[in-house]
């Protein structure tokens, strides 16, 4: 039995100073402010519905919120327990509390809490009036008081100079980066309810394919954990019923103990494939604790039955390997990294669902979890399981270097402990990660190699895995940087050198045999633009204040290194020769150039296949309205990037190489399991002519050379390659010659590139 506690609530605030009450009833007396606030919420969210602030997201006003930091929030609100709860363990739960916390009820302290990530769950069976009114109370305490006072060992250092995110488990993202503001909210940012549990009940469910045959039969690995305060434990079985289709299992055995495992066969299994690989087949599996002959608890899940393995040898150069099998098959990886999907994290729920659609309808088969975000909940990894898109975890540390203090380590344990076990049982989740750039941030900032290191990821990290989800890699840091081998040596790198021209000789001769971010900037759409800047804002940008928050920069702390508006406008000059005022002809043409090295970069990876098996790109949505990476805003409004992306991340792609002597390369790429007849040609852009055809047989999973063109170095001209698939045409471009490009012919160019098979057109 459940019931749900989130909706209205009330909110009272103060600023922490001087003594501070320490009980509901307290509170009152002190006669704070109040104000009506939603759960799930944000305490900004509330502050504006209120009228006390602006939109944090628009012009400057993100600045306006820093007071915030410093004060202390109650939340409160009364509830009728249902009679039919008593006489049973009830339990309080907190989807998400953010962060430093003490839960009342009825004026009884019934527990507190440190960690914004996790589920907080407090015995409440004796606390509740039964039938009766109830008043459930929360302190969030100031997270940056909180810590302001803890020993800060010298090794410490946070992105752009916050050590303090360092000792707080929020989310990285909301101390301020260069994709997301600074904003330390509060509040009770996932659901709240009140549930009554069986007496009788699973603790624990995890299902994991074991192997799979040669003759299709998979084996799986079911263990279970139970509560029961049955003194003798007598009577009580497992049955487990899986169905997928007309593909069904069944097995029953007696449980002895608490704690338990079982091997389940299934003959002839429907298994589980990354997207273009093959089908997303999902299992419904019961599981079922009967005890004398009465089923006392069920467990609901859905399983992917497949084998992800991620082959690897850690050496430089050509010399290591990071590749992708699932099922025994090689998977060229092709997909984006997922960033916070707001700044506010109550609303991410509701834009998970678009957010990933748009993966989906741009043909992606992976996606990596950001460290310095939050951890989705299972809807986002449901749809997952269902699109067939491999999920990357990282743990949430990003570009910072932690304490390997005994009470941090202990802190992170409990944290990772209750990610894995929660999630561990979608078929989509690839590995688990232990953070991201902690080791590049160690290997940048300390030279002596014994001191960088990080005990989190080699040893506690490692062991929760270990303990928790066997079945599973584990990752010790994104880029793993092991010792006596250089940043960019390793086989998995995050590659942003210099951000310059994009066929420069970083990005054209990486090393990397796996690509986990890269990005290139991508002006938003002026329509967007003119959602957060003011009218007269807009202009100039680069020594713009409200651009440059947008970008994003967090201007009270000083500019940081680099402007990205400076990066951006650098970027349309190299190519073009020239920077336009104009603000629509500005985006457009720094769209174009964002397209085109997007799709450079996917290029470069597939035509590089084996010896390149994937690449992660940077970013496909914002979090928050800004200039950056992504290519789609805050708005969901596409760039250019997206839709060129989405033809060239079909999995079959007609593509030109990069000039070699006098020739371009045309090769047939093909990433799925499909064999496939493909007639093809490539055209001249400017006149239609054909330059080259043919009939050709794609081999699944395999890249073959149809021919080549010869090109004058430095020429500038539009090819067109159509390719036609079981009667239905499709289409991509290729762009020849080097910068300066004239603005006027690239524009026509788009024209044309647009009216291909599956048209689009400027979102403005």
């Amino acid at each position: 039995m459940k019931t749900t506690l989130s909706g209205d609530w009330k909110l009272y605030y103060h600023p922490e100073d001087g003594a501070m009450p320490q009980t509901p009833a307290a509170m009152k007396l002190a006669a704070w402010p109040s104000i009506d606030a939603k759960v799930p919420g944000n305490v900004e969210l509330d502050l504006v519905r209120a009228g006390i602030e602006d939109d944090p997201f628009y012009a400057e006003n993100i600045y306006n919120f820093r007071k915030y930091e410093f004060y202390q929030w109650w939340f409160e609100r009364t509830f009728i327990a249902p009679e039919e709860m008593y006489g049973r363990k009830c339990v309080l739960r907190f989807g998400g509390i953010d962060t430093y916390a003490d839960v009342f009820l009825n004026e009884k302290l019934i527990g507190s809490c440190d960690d914004m990530f996790i589920e907080q769950e407090f015995d409440v069976t004796n606390a509740l009036n039964y039938g009766g009114e109830n008043t459930l109370t929360v302190r969030i305490r100031s997270a940056i008081n909180a810590v302001r006072d803890k020993d800060y060992p010298v090794m410490l250092s946070g992105n752009d100079g916050c050590t303090e995110y360092a000792l707080i488990r929020k989310a990285p993202s909301m101390f301020g980066w260069d994709i997301m503001p600074r904003l330390l909210s509060a509040g009770l940012w996932r659901d709240v309810t009140l549930e009554a549990l069986p007496d009788e009940r699973f603790t624990q469910v995890y299902i994991a394919t074991h192997h799979i045959d040669a003759d299709g039969k998979a084996h799986l690995t079911l263990a279970f954990r139970f509560h029961t305060d049955d003194v003798y434990m007598e009577d009580f079985r497992i049955r487990v019923h899986g169905e997928c289709g007309d593909s069904v299992f069944d097995k029953e055995m007696p449980a002895l103990f608490t704690a338990c495992s079982m091997n389940i066969d299934v003959p002839n299994a429907k298994l589980w494939w990354p997207r273009h690989y093959g089908e997303q087949a999902l299992y419904s599996v019961t599981v079922q604790l009967v005890h004398n002959g009465h089923v006392a608890d069920e467990y609901n899940t859905r399983v992917g039955i497949r084998t992800l393995n991620v082959v690897t040898k850690w050496a430089a150069n050509d010399e290591g390997e990071f590749r992708i099998e699932c099922n025994g098959v090689k998977i060229l990886a092709k997909g984006s990294n997922w960033v916070p999907m707001d700044a506010m994290h109550s609303r991410d729920a509701s834009r998970v669902k678009a957010a990933l659609d748009l993966f989906y309808d741009a043909g992606c088969n992976i996606v990596r979890c950001w460290g310095g975000n939050v951890y989705e909940d299972h809807p986002f990894f449901n749809l997952c399981d269902e699109y067939g898109i491999m999920v990357w975890q990282d743990f949430a540390m990003a570009c910072s270097t932690y304490p390997p203090t005994p009470e941090f380590e202990a802190a992170i344990e409990k944290e990772a402990t209750a990610v894995v076990r929660k999630l561990r049982n979608h078929a989509c989740i690839l590995l688990w990660a232990g953070d991201n750039e902690v080791d590049e941030a160690l290997y940048s900032r300390f030279p002596i190699e014994a001191n960088r290191y990080n005990a989190i990821t080699r040893d506690v990290l490692p062991r929760v895995v270990r303990v928790n989800d066997p079945f599973r890699l584990y990752l010790p840091s994104s880029p793993y940087i092991p010792e006596g081998i250089a940043r960019y040596d390793v086989p998995e790198q995050h590659n942003w050198g210099a951000r310059a021209y994009f066929k420069d000789d970083f990005y054209k001769h990486s090393t990397a045999h796996f690509i986990s971010e890269c990005g290139y900037h991508g002006c938003p759409a002026p329509s967007s633009l003119k959602k957060f800047i003011p009218e007269d804002k807009l202009y100039p940008r680069t020594t713009n204040s409200v651009w440059i928050t947008h970008d994003t920069d967090y201007l009270p702390a000083g500019e940081r290194g680099y402007n990205r508006i400076m990066l951006m406008t650098d970027q349309v000059e190299i190519f073009f020769g020239e920077v336009p005022e104009d603000l629509t002809l500005y985006s457009h043409l720094s769209q174009i150039v964002q397209a085109e090295a997007k799709k450079f970069f996917i290029e470069r990876a597939r035509m590089k296949k084996w010896r390149r098996t994937g690449i992660i790109w940077w970013n496909m949505i914002d979090g928050w309205p800004q200039i950056s990476d992504a290519v789609v805003d805050y708005y969901y409004t596409k760039k250019l990037a997206y839709n060129y992306i989405k033809r060239v991340q079909k999995p079959i792609c007609l593509m030109m190489d990069e000039l070699d002597g006098w020739n371009h390369s045309v090769v047939l790429g093909n990433d799925s399991c499909l064999t496939k007849n493909v007639s093809w040609r490539v055209e001249d852009g400017d006149t239609g002519e054909i330059l080259l055809s043919g009939e050709t047989l794609s081999p699944a999973n395999e890249n073959v050379t149809v021919g080549s063109l010869r090109v004058l170095s430095g020429e500038q001209k539009l090819f067109i390659l159509r390719w036609t698939i079981d009667g239905v045409e499709h289409a991509n471009h290729f762009l020849s010659g080097f910068p300066h490009f004239d603005k006027d012919k690239v524009l026509h160019y788009v024209d044309v590139i647009q009216a291909l098979p599956e048209p689009f057109g400027w979102e403005d």
